[in-house]
Formats: structure tokens, C-alpha cells, sequence
């Protein structure tokens, strides 16, 4: 290891899982995600629909498969889904010695659900289910997102023996409720006879998504005391969540779960690549250590905290009173926090239906040229 790549090491050392929050053939095929792996203290990797977007449509790295699903007279849905789960399985494969060597704990990689069915429960669970089974491998993480409907579908998944990553979180309240949902389904999971210390889940609070949406506010109220809190909400609200999830880990029902094997559903940092470049580039990584969580970084990030991260410790239990503050100022100044997540939200799921959408009509004009 270099001395470039002490921030890492120190980072792992408090207790920070480093996930890559990226995915493609190219990566499998070069080598490079092992690299990363052995190199750079990489431990799991993350997929959503925008990164396949941009992997399958970016490259001729799937032309092959185009042409084969073409000759089978696949529809583009079949082709996508064989295609993403060839690249998870891969993937799984390449971090089996990280599974291996950490009990499940890390070595990961996460592949979501169709994004046209966030709020269809019934549907979310047919599809992990689905997932599951095709990628056929332990270490694959289903990522279900947090909406209403999806909150069910992570405790039926869940019962029946499926790693979870929940995703698209941006609210504390459903970020309880997630957790709420955990339990419930680590429960079932126990009453169906099955080994809960082979089941693993992670809750993916989003980071810098909530500073563009809020300070693009305080930006339009423009006076000094609003511009002064500009890129203070989230690490604040992911603090603030670092202490729900605290608080839920002593709570007698969790210790019932963690007496029969069962391991804490940890908090995954997500959307941590900084969005605004009067930041600092590490700073959805150096403020939000704390011991049991996970960081999913883009690999720009990930070079940037290698670089010239500062890694001191815990930068996050001492933290609630003034994160609570911020929050509170926010409101003050007449932001409505209700509104942002709830906006969020919303945008999310449409940014990740929009990519899919795009995804399957490349796909259907690919396997049509190639018919």
C-alpha cells in the first residue's frame, strides 16, 4: 500500500465498509475492479439503473450479448435482465474472497430492482425474488427502495432469507420506518427457521442529493444568514440518522434478534460524490465516519479521499446537537423539510425510471440492428 492510500486504510481501520458505487463489463473485464479490490480497500460494490444506463449504452462492451439475445429473439426487458445479472454474478465472484475472509459482512454487490415498480409491493418482491435466483450467488444484495409500498416488500423479502440493500432514502421518519421494516422482517425470518447470521442488510441514506435540493432554496432566499447554511443538511440529516439507527441497536427487540445471531442493519452513505465544487471533494466520506456503516463511493471520490482525505476518527456521535440545529435553523429560515425529502424522493425514483426507460429503448434499437 502507498502512503496515497493511508485515508483509506485509516477510514476501514474506523470502522467504514468502502463500497464502490459503480459497475460495468469493462471493469470486470480489465481487471479492474479486483485492483480496486486488493489495492484500494474496496469491500462491495453498488449498481443502480443510471450506472447499467450508462455502462451498457456508454460502450460496446455488450454487443456479443446483443447479438445473442437478438438470435434468441429476446425481448429488450429479458436482454437487460440477463445482461445486469451476468455483470452482478461476475461481480459477486471477484468479491467472494472479501465475503469469504469477513463472514458476509462486506463483499457485496448490489443490483435494484426495476424502478417501474417502486410502488407496486407484490411486484418489488416477485422481481427480488427473481433477482436472486438468476445472479445465484450468496453474496448478492437485492437494493429494494424505501417508498411506501416498498417498506412490506423489504420484510418479505427479507423473511425469506434475502440480503437487503434498501435504497433511496433521504427522510428520518422512513429511515425508522426501515429500520421497523428490518426487524419485522429478521422476525419472520427467525420464525421460518432460517439462520439469520447468514442474512445481511444495509440502509442507503442519501447524502449530497439533499444539499443541491436545499441549497438550491437558500440560494433563491438569498440573505446572508441563509447562504451561510449552504451544504450543512446532509450531512446533518445522515447524522441524525447515524443516531435513529443507535437508537434502535438498544432497543430489547433488536438485542432478541442479536441473541439469535442476527447482525445490525447497517447505514450505507449514498450519493457521496460532492455535486457542488465550492466543497470539498471528500466531504461526504470524512464527515460521516462512524464504526458499523458503509460508504458507496463513485471512483472519483474514492481517488480524491486516497489523495488527500483527512481521516480523524469518528466524525459523527459527537455531532447530534449541532445537526439537529442545522436542521432547525433550515426550518427557520422557512425551508420545509417535509417538502425536500419528500421531493427527493419522488426524483429519485424518476431519475431511476427515466435511466431504465432509456436503458430498454437503446437496448430494443440494439437488438433490432443486430437481428
Amino acid at each position: 500500500m502507498s502512503t496515497a492510500d493511508q485515508p483509506l486504510a485509516d477510514l476501514t481501520a474506523a470502522g467504514v465498509s468502502i463500497w464502490l458505487d459503480d459497475l460495468s463489463r469493462a471493469r470486470l473485464a480489465s481487471g479492474g475492479l479486483a485492483q480496486l479490490t486488493e489495492d484500494w480497500h474496496v469491500t462491495g460494490v453498488t449498481s443502480n439503473p443510471s450506472i447499467f444506463q450508462a455502462a451498457i449504452t456508454g460502450s460496446d462492451d455488450y454487443a456479443d450479448d446483443l447479438a445473442r439475445h437478438a438470435r434468441a429473439g429476446h425481448s429488450a426487458d429479458e436482454a437487460v435482465f440477463a445482461m445486469t445479472t451476468d455483470d452482478v454474478r461476475a461481480a459477486c465472484d471477484v468479491l467472494r474472497p472479501v465475503y469469504d475472509r469477513t463472514e458476509g459482512l462486506d463483499g457485496r454487490v448490489s443490483i435494484e430492482v426495476d424502478p417501474r415498480i417502486a410502488h407496486d409491493t407484490a411486484a418489488t418482491i416477485a422481481q427480488a425474488r427473481a433477482l436472486y435466483a438468476a445472479v445465484g450467488r450468496d453474496n448478492v444484495m437485492i437494493k429494494i427502495p424505501a417508498t411506501l409500498a416498498g417498506l412490506p416488500a423489504i420484510s418479505a423479502v427479507l423473511a425469506e432469507g434475502i440480503s437487503v440493500n434498501v435504497t433511496l432514502i433521504f427522510a428520518l421518519e422512513r429511515y425508522r420506518a426501515v429500520m421497523h421494516a428490518f426487524l419485522d422482517g429478521m422476525e419472520r425470518a427467525r420464525d421460518a427457521g432460517h439462520a439469520l447470521d447468514r442474512i445481511f442488510s444495509v440502509a442507503s441514506f442519501f447524502v449530497s442529493r439533499v444539499d443541491t435540493e436545499i441549497d438550491r432554496q437558500l440560494q433563491e432566499i438569498g440573505s446572508p444568514d441563509a447562504l451561510a447554511m449552504r451544504g450543512h443538511a446532509g450531512v446533518a440529516n445522515a447524522r441524525l440518522a447515524y443516531q435513529a439507527f443507535q437508537e434502535v441497536v438498544q432497543t430489547p427487540r433488536w438485542q432478541s434478534l442479536a441473541d439469535d445471531g442476527a447482525h445490525p442493519q447497517r447505514p450505507l452513505w449514498a450519493s457521496t460524490g460532492v455535486k457542488d465544487p465550492a466543497y470539498p471533494d471528500t466531504l461526504y466520506v470524512t464527515e460521516l465516519v462512524a464504526p458499523l456503516t458503509v460508504n458507496t463511493m463513485p471512483e472519483k471520490t474514492l481517488r480524491a479521499v486516497a489523495d488527500h482525505g483527512v481521516i480523524t476518527g469518528d466524525t459523527v456521535t459527537a455531532t447530534y446537537p449541532q445537526a439537529q440545529e442545522a436542521l432547525d435553523r433550515l426550518a427557520e429560515l422557512g425551508i420545509s423539510y417535509p417538502q425536500v425529502v419528500d421531493t427527493l424522493e419522488r426524483e429519485g425514483v424518476a431519475k431511476f425510471e427515466t435511466a431504465w426507460e432509456s436503458l430498454l429503448a437503446d437496448v430494443a434499437a440494439g437488438l433490432k440492428s443486430a437481428s
